[in-house]
């Protein structure tokens, strides 16, 4: 990517996003989606299956581009540089925009190597147990693998396996965090973890997280998008956006009614 951080950062927004609609092929599966993230925020997708959540997710980073026939039209920019631009490097945008996906996927090494394999293909030459002490600290994991770090990452438990993936995430460096349904598969007490985690990230990152529950969005996020779908003639979902704004706002005093009936669970 060609932009400066060290010039770029503290404008207030992160991605900016207007008017972008996502294809498959020919079929449009989100519509005209515009909105404004803010850097060292949490920001929340929120709406029910198949509104298109995950995929405006994975424009961020460009992971949508493995898929064939797959494009966007319309305009995402990641500070003021257009993600889409002939130019861009996708594989130096992953690095600085990093994921955590819905499942904990750590990689069948150990805990130690997790952190540090990263970091070296992406060219890392510090001290790296320095590294795997500070990523795993980052994501209050350290305490809890310390006498471990020999060991399997898949040997320790689901939530703890899913901080370990943020801390991977982190060791690289990045700015940005997406999180697609990073509790999903997690017990109430490694949620309330993560979510904490999340809390503390933020003061360093940017973080974008798809949840479809929303005691969670409410309690992590400072900006919520909800998403909604109508049904196409050839029976498929195109997503669109409904709301964008604080938080506060989408759960106590939405402007549009289908947003009142999806916090207050009158649908979805």
């Amino acid at each position: 990517m060609q932009t400066n951080p060290s010039t770029a950062v503290g404008t207030g927004t992160a991605f900016h996003v207007d008017q972008a609609s996502y294809y498959y092929g020919s079929f449009l599966a989100v519509s005209n989606v515009s909105v404004d993230v803010p850097e060292r925020k949490i920001t929340a997708f929120i709406g029910p299956s198949g509104c298109g959540k995950s995929t405006v997710l994975r424009c961020f980073n460009r992971l949508n581009d493995l898929i064939p026939g797959a494009h966007v039209k319309g305009t995402i920019q990641y500070r003021g540089v257009d993600l889409y631009d002939k130019s861009v490097d996708a594989t130096e945008l992953r690095r600085r925009i990093g994921m955590v996906f819905q499942k904990p996927n750590p990689f069948p090494k150990s805990i130690y190597e997790n952190i540090a394999f990263g970091a070296r293909i992406n060219g890392y030459k510090g001290d790296m147990d320095e590294l795997v002490e500070r990523s795993l600290r980052k994501a209050a994991l350290w305490e809890e693998v310390k006498d471990k770090l020999r060991e399997s990452g898949l040997s320790i438990s689901g939530g703890q396996q899913q901080r370990l993936c943020i801390a991977r995430a982190i060791a690289i460096e990045p700015e940005v965090l997406l999180m697609d349904e990073p509790c999903s598969a997690l017990d109430p007490i490694s949620t309330l973890r993560v979510e904490d985690l999340m809390h503390e990230l933020k003061e360093q990152f940017t973080i974008v997280i798809v949840t479809h529950n929303m005691q969670q969005a409410s309690r992590v996020s400072d900006m919520t998008a909800f998403f909604n779908a109508q049904a196409t003639e050839k029976g498929g979902k195109q997503g669109y956006l409904v709301e964008y704004a604080p938080t506060q706002n989408i759960f106590n005093n939405p402007t549009q009614q289908a947003t009142q009936d999806y916090v207050s669970g009158r649908f979805g």
